[in-house]
């Protein structure tokens, strides 16, 4: 399972900022006004080569009443629920009692804890370290977030004390092509666990939070094996009370990470909410194949069955790789029609694709729709390679491809699933671009040549 990290610190010292250039995205709102962050944020990231899941905390300060108390709650808990912890301080502020208060905290909870002295710009640093060492906790990094100043530096060595990725707790080692289970609470996760199984495995209760932990099922259909994981249901930070349920939000993320295929599950009552589209915006996130189901569709009157349809193609166009299916796990109907889809997008996710085939297509992509220009010049992309899996990741080289604007990203995306007939499975595209052969190296003249630049410097001093 991955590693967590929780950024904690008092409100307004750059937590966001630090979680948004970590994630390499803007999921974490940003501006100069202290309590901005209520709930904890989560988002993957790729340190060094490693994938980690960081945790944003809202501030704490040691005065907190009402809401803000219960803010702080979730900040302690991201603590206990995180592998290392990034203890952020200001320099521009300096030493402060509720630093104090957090450090004495953190002591008491004996983890691996880094201490990040940010906006360390316009300041001295020597002056401005100082106080902090007296806080006894951790090694301390200066860092500038917005700007990205010294973060390479702390990521380093951060990496040095990640665990390493631990197998998840199963009852079985599991076999086939795993199957994650994911959804809100009570859109009946372990109705269809139990369907897909034919017994009655996992406790299903028409309860929200009745699923605690996930959970790993080995069965076989068709001499077929397979591993299903029944996840805990997620739902808006702020609804999440019990201590224990919070740390299912961790379990689910972790097993996402972990599936092959992910079977997203919707209440069709209900319709499509934000909170689904978190789910799903996390699960294309970590390039998991992702199938949408829609449980209780029976029973439902024509007009909410045409709504609901309608907002599907609405608002899922970026997903439109992913095959959707209106279910009943209650009942089974359409319940069967899941494996097709799931053993699809297993088989594209999988698929071993040829540098020759990958190359052709690119080819092709590029004479219909030609990069556009920098500076001046065109982006070349010369060939194209495999990188890895589940997702499928193609590799291209050529030239300025740092420059390529993501639009035409999207673009290349797009054709190369239409052109690979891969169905259920994001694709992702990465660039690499070619050195130069002649950087660093000084041009030599013959003598004809240095001739004629003699002749070219006497022409210019007689025309000065």
């Amino acid at each position: 399972m991955l590693p967590v990290i929780a950024l904690v610190g008092r409100p307004n010292v750059g937590k966001s900022t630090l979680f948004n250039r970590l994630t390499k995205s803007r999921d974490a709102l940003v501006a100069n006004y202290a309590g901005l962050t209520r709930d904890r944020k989560y988002g993957e990231a790729e340190i060094n080569g490693r994938n980690v899941i960081l945790v944003d905390t809202g501030g704490i300060s040691g005065g907190e009443e009402g809401i803000d108390a219960a803010m702080a709650q979730q900040s302690m808990q991201a603590i206990e629920e995180a592998d290392i912890v990034l203890f952020l301080v200001d320099c521009r502020a300096g030493l402060t009692p509720a630093d104090q208060m957090i450090a004495d905290q953190l002591r008491t909870r004996s983890k691996p804890t880094f201490l990040v002295a940010n906006k360390v710009d316009g300041v001295n640093p020597d002056i401005a370290l100082a106080p902090f060492y007296e806080l006894g906790i951790g090694e301390l990094f200066p860092t500038t977030a917005t700007h990205g100043r010294g973060v390479r530096a702390l990521m380093e060595r951060v990496v040095e004390d990640l665990p390493e990725a631990a197998a998840p707790v199963e009852e079985e080692e599991a076999k086939g092509i795993k199957i994650a289970i994911v959804g809100r609470p009570n859109v009946g996760k372990s109705t269809l666990v139990n369907r897909l199984l034919g017994e009655d495995r996992v406790v299903v209760y028409d309860q929200p939070g009745t699923t605690r932990d996930s959970v790993y099922i080995n069965y076989e259909r068709d001499d077929k094996p397979y591993t299903l994981i029944d996840t805990a249901g997620i739902r808006r930070r702020k609804n999440i009370k019990e201590s224990v349920e919070k740390f299912s939000i961790v379990k689910t993320l972790q097993a996402v990470e972990d599936a092959n295929v992910v079977v997203l599950v919707i209440d069709a009552r209900e319709g499509l909410v934000d909170q689904d589209m978190h789910l799903m915006g996390s699960v294309i996130q970590a390039g998991r194949a992702l199938v949408v189901a829609l449980n209780k569709w029976d029973g439902l009157e024509a007009d909410h069955r045409d709504f609901v349809k309608t907002e599907l193609e609405r608002r899922l166009r970026f997903v439109d790789f992913a095959d959707i299916h209106f279910i009943s796990a209650l009942h089974g109907t359409g319940v069967g029609n899941l494996y097709q889809s799931i053993e699809s997008a297993y088989q594209s996710a999988t698929d071993k694709l040829s540098t020759n085939h990958l190359t052709r297509i690119l080819q092709w992509a590029v004479s219909e729709h030609q990069p556009p220009l920098v500076h001046g010049h065109r982006i070349k992309l010369r060939y194209a390679h495999a990188g890895g899996q589940n997702p499928p990741v193609i590799v291209i080289h050529g030239n300025q491809t740092e420059q390529v604007p993501s639009h035409y990203v999207r673009y290349l995306e797009k054709t190369f699933r239409k052109a690979l007939d891969l169905h259920g499975t994001p694709v992702k595209i990465e660039f690499r671009t070619g050195a130069n052969p002649y950087a660093g190296k000084k041009q030599k003249l013959t003598d004809r040549q240095k001739a004629k630049k003699r002749r070219l410097m006497k022409f210019v001093k007689k025309k000065k």
